[in-house]
């Protein structure tokens, strides 16, 4: 209990308050309150996020308000909310809170540059949801929690219980709604703990590109010589998996900012995919799973307690949350300078375009606003199956600006410093999905490693003649074969008819950004 500390001016009226807890009293309670929790061999903690295994986007809501009502890109990304549902989502979620004995509070920082930073406060009932966010948010030291203060944003978490359907502008029992005026994140009918956190990544797309900063989905590294690279990528391109590299500092696997000063990190943990997950192909990874870890929805041996990370029996979407220092090569504090390499990592389910392309300028701004990729398995509710998708800015569900706002700062940013732009495909080779295979992950490692060594900088290329990509015939560690795409098919006729319904849906996709597209962004889309 924290002595004297209450929660009367967030409508919260329950005195018996964890205000950041230990990591041990949270496992403790956690195994004695919450179904489904349990230890793992290796010391991380089991959760159960119920029902709800993956985001639900379509449950997201922003209120409509005056203060940002002409700043906010409305549409299926940013549905609005009026008021008065707010109000009523916030007083249910207060009320469920307010049954309860006990409540965690967890107070933290977003953002790793004390210019940008924000302090913010989950309130929840769940001792697993309090671990994820202590994990997640920037851990503040002791003198830095006595002087907190109040908080910027405030996280009032009450998933167990669902949003009223009869509720104005609400379609199911779960809620997700945010208002900037009041600074708050209220989530009903949802226990996915990755709500919190993209929650708060929303909020950084909404303030962050206001100060001239871009606020980024994506991974970043930094070499031995101070060199820093961002790859962005949706969840499973493998933003996370290859920025785990013992040959570089992580600075961060999900969520940053590039300001006037450089990159930084907005988390202080990491969130990564664990299906399929191994010792021998990412030992960064794996090893961080021990005490102080959760591990989300995941499957083990009810005798050695020893988790099966190939099964999907709950869900694909199984999840590790882990402190940033966990992996060995973590940068703290967690910031880095001027990116050199920009990294478009997409998944690529038809199975056409190349490992690897160098981008011009125009075509880095034409990808980064189609932002093309594939929905993996389990991310969000009811995609079973690799879904051939466009999110602008590899992240668009989470975008709170019109895409091109962020596309303009990217364009600023690369040119002042001289960055380079690359597409990175981990999807499918050989084929489309069902028929080829997924990209080999060496390979991939080793196209990302020859671009920070500059080395494909140097390799002669050729033109796609299609999405006039220019492609490097060579790099080390990889098959030649492996860089063309048309030469892994079987069938070259089929190829050119994938690649060209590929190419129709580029252009599809496009017409809803041309308005705000200069004409060579428009030209460096793929030829049909």
């Amino acid at each position: 209990m924290s002595e004297g500390f209450n929660l009367t001016q967030h409508g919260i009226t329950v005195r018996h308050i964890l205000r950041n807890p230990a990591v041990p009293l949270l496992y403790e309670q956690a195994l004695v309150a919450e179904s489904g929790t349990a230890i793992t061999n290796t010391g991380a903690l089991v959760a159960l996020s119920g029902e709800k295994t993956g985001r639900t986007p379509r449950d997201k809501r922003i209120v409509r308000e005056a203060s940002s009502e002409n700043e906010v890109w409305w549409g299926p990304v940013n549905v609005e909310l009026d008021r008065e549902s707010f109000v009523i989502n916030r007083q249910r979620a207060q009320d469920f809170l307010n049954t309860k004995e006990q409540l965690y509070v967890i107070d933290g920082y977003a953002g790793w540059d004390p210019k940008y930073q924000l302090k913010v406060r989950v309130i929840c009932a769940r001792a697993y949801h309090a671990l994820f966010m202590h994990n997640m948010l920037i851990r503040p030291t002791k003198e830095q929690l006595a002087n907190f203060g109040e908080p910027d944003y405030v996280i009032l978490n009450s998933g167990q219980f669902p949003a009223n359907i009869n509720t104005k502008g609400m379609t199911s029992d779960a809620s997700i709604c945010l208002s900037f005026d009041d600074k708050q994140l209220i989530i009903l009918g949802s226990q996915y703990a990755g709500e919190m956190k993209k929650g708060i990544f929303t909020v950084m797309h909404y303030l962050m590109p206001k100060q001239g900063v871009l606020s980024m989905h994506c991974s970043a590294t930094e070499g031995a010589n101070g060199d820093t690279s961002v790859l962005f990528g949706l969840s499973g391109t493998g933003k996370t998996t290859l920025s785990a590299d013992p040959k570089r500092q992580l600075i961060g696997d999900d969520e940053h900012c590039w300001s006037h000063d450089g990159v930084f990190n907005i988390e202080g943990g990491c969130y990564a995919k664990m299906i399929d997950l191994s010792a021998e192909q990412e030992p960064e990874i794996y090893n961080a799973l021990k005490f102080g870890s959760v591990m989300e929805n995941v499957v083990y041996d009810e005798a050695t307690r020893q988790v099966d990370f190939n099964d999907i029996s709950i869900t694909q979407n199984t999840r590790g949350s882990y402190p940033i220092e966990y992996i060995p090569s973590a940068k703290i504090p967690c910031m880095g300078g001027h990116p050199k390499n920009v990294i478009f990592l997409t998944c690529d389910a038809f199975g056409v375009l190349p490992p690897v392309s160098k981008l011009t300028s125009a075509q880095a701004m034409y990808h980064f606003i189609s932002g093309y990729t594939a929905k993996v398995a389990g991310t969000e509710v009811g995609v079973t199956e690799p879904e051939a998708t466009f999110s602008p800015c590899f992240g668009g569900p989470f975008l709170v600006h019109h895409p091109a706002r962020y596309a303009e700062l990217l364009a600023e940013k690369m040119e002042q410093h001289g960055a380079t732009a690359w597409l990175v495909n981990t999807g499918w080779s050989g084929g489309a999905y069902g028929t080829g295979s997924r990209m080999s992950l060496k390979h991939t490692r080793a196209i990302i490693d020859a671009i920070h060594s500059g080395s494909l900088l140097q390799a002669n290329t050729v033109i796609d003649p299609i999405f006039e990509l220019e492609v490097p015939l060579s790099c080390p560690n990889v098959p030649s074969g492996v860089l063309q795409p048309k030469d892994t098919w079987e069938d070259d006729a089929e190829y050119d008819a994938t690649a060209r319904k590929l190419a129709h849906l580029f252009a599809e996709n496009f017409k809803q950004y041309e308005s705000g597209a200069g004409q060579d962004v428009k030209a460096a889309g793929p030829k049909l």
